[in-house]
């Protein structure tokens, strides 16, 4: 299980951290969980793998709170203090790739290429490009979009009367993604055909987002990362100074530093002197520009359009 990380403590240096699905502008992303989570982180780089912004909640009903600026401001002070931003955009955020550009104090791309200091090599990406809803039926991902905000809301009322009795939270969300073998078969299917694009780019592994399962696994040849989200885990994936990633979480209150878990059937490669390196690629994402472009156009909202233009 993924490592828990206390509240308050000292401030955490990473080479990378990893993070996807926060949500912002949906009711129930868990908003100031992740501001605490990102005061307390002091990394290298930060990749933020898609679905950052909700855009499909905005554009429905504007919900815009105080705390989604201070972790703006926060990520701001970040690159400000010499952190790298990449910020590879998800299906919630996806008028973001109209704007696919280096920034400044953040690049925005479809995909990189990480390169860890032990010299392995990880596209990032949302992952939204190999989900065949998203390619072929969006009006069933926005309807399921919308049938996940009641289950959130749902299990938070269970949550609460749960806690009244000192029990701990039950995800029941992804409870049912477990006892649904259909989700189960689209799972594999999203993992399998991310492992096939990472072999396409020679990489050693893929880090994505999407579908709000975080793991670290050995699949074949090929790492397979998913950060999780902000929503239902409070989790994301951090690279340390050697290269190893290892999964957080940050959901559970603790009081005491944890065993930190790490990749599963790993056995990391004997240290490299390799210069960080991130790579942009754009090319091989099966998704041409057009179908973009005509899929999200309808879903930008207005107030965040008119800010980037």
């Amino acid at each position: 299980m993924p490592a828990q990380y206390p509240r308050g403590a000292t401030r955490r240096s990473f080479r990378t951290l990893f993070v996807s699905d926060v949500h912002l502008g949906c009711r129930y992303a868990q908003a100031e969980k992740f501001l605490a989570f990102l005061e307390q982180v002091q990394p290298e780089q930060i990749y933020i793998v898609g679905d950052f912004i909700d855009g499909w909640r905005l554009s429905r009903r504007w919900h815009w709170q105080q705390v989604y600026v201070r972790i703006l401001q926060r990520l701001v002070q970040l690159a400000s203090q010499g952190t790298q931003v990449y910020y590879a955009p998800g299906n919630h955020d996806e008028f973001l790739r109209d704007y696919l550009h280096d920034f400044g104090l953040v690049t925005v791309a479809d995909q990189f290429i990480h390169r860890t200091a032990d010299g392995r090599r990880f596209v990032v990406l949302h992952g939204d490009q190999f989900d065949d809803v998203e390619r072929g039926a969006k009006w069933l991902s926005i309807v399921g979009a919308f049938a996940y905000d009641r289950l959130v809301s749902a299990n938070g009322m269970i949550n609460q009367v749960r806690r009244c009795f000192k029990l701990k939270d039950w995800r029941f969300s992804t409870h049912v993604k477990v006892w649904a073998k259909q989700a189960v078969q689209f799972i594999s299917d999203f993992e399998e055909r991310l492992v096939c694009h990472a072999k396409e780019l020679e990489c050693d592994g893929v880090i994505c987002g999407h579908i709000h399962v975080p793991r670290i696994e050995n699949l074949g040849d090929i790492t397979y990362c998913n950060t999780g989200d902000w929503v239902e885990h409070c989790t994301a994936v951090v690279e340390h100074e050697s290269g190893e990633l290892e999964l957080v979480d940050w959901s559970h209150d603790s009081t005491e530093l944890p065993v930190r878990v790490r990749e599963r059937s790993l056995e990391m490669a004997a240290l490299c002197d390799v210069t960080p390196a991130v790579e942009h690629v754009a090319a091989s994402v099966h998704v041409s520009a057009d179908q973009r472009m005509n899929s999200h156009k309808s879903l930008v909202p207005a107030n965040l359009a008119g800010l980037l233009r």
